[in-house]
């Protein structure tokens, strides 16, 4: 026996909206912690220029 789509129940859990990338502000640790190492000061540093330098485009390199 088919069921019809619309007989299915609709979910109600999950998020409502998915962000994928740079469009929340985010800060060195956020990108540290991204690019899957440890928040380490010189990380954080390495980050903090990086951000400086290519803005929010510096996440999409780690994010999709």
């Amino acid at each position: 026996m088919t069921q019809d789509k619309s007989e299915e129940p609709k979910s109600t859990r999950g998020p409502m909206r998915v962000y994928t990338g740079s469009e929340r502000p985010f800060d060195p640790e956020d990108l540290v912690m991204a690019s899957g190492r440890e928040p380490t000061p010189a990380n954080v540093e390495r980050a903090r220029k990086l951000i400086e330098e290519k803005g929010a485009a510096a996440l999409e390199i780690y994010l999709p």
